[in-house]
């Protein structure tokens, strides 16, 4: 079998339809290409931490995530700087001019 990246979306679809819809293990295996120790894999994975989706969502999360995504946006503006400085000492270096 080919290695398959699989999506959350996906996996908790498939662990459904095997839970709720009562559809065999095997057929869901041949239908969608897996092996059941990765099944058995997701099903120990949901039991560890399903728990989670329970949990109340953190304002700081939110917080974490916008100043993360800010962080990413300065150094994105700091390496462009870094280049147009990097350009203008070489250009001064070889006696150009501005």
């Amino acid at each position: 079998m080919q290695k398959h990246k699989w999506d959350p979306q996906t996996k908790f679809k498939i662990i459904t339809e095997h839970l709720i819809n009562q559809r065999p293990l095997s057929e869901l295996c041949n239908e969608y290409g897996f092996r059941q120790s990765t099944y058995q894999y997701w099903m120990r994975e949901l039991q560890s931490k399903g728990h989670q989706i329970f949990e109340p969502i953190k304002r700081a999360n939110k917080k974490e995530r916008r100043l993360t995504e800010e962080i990413k946006k300065l150094k994105a503006v700091i390496a462009e700087l870094s280049i147009e400085l990097k350009k203008t000492e070489l250009e001064l270096k070889d006696g150009g001019e501005l």
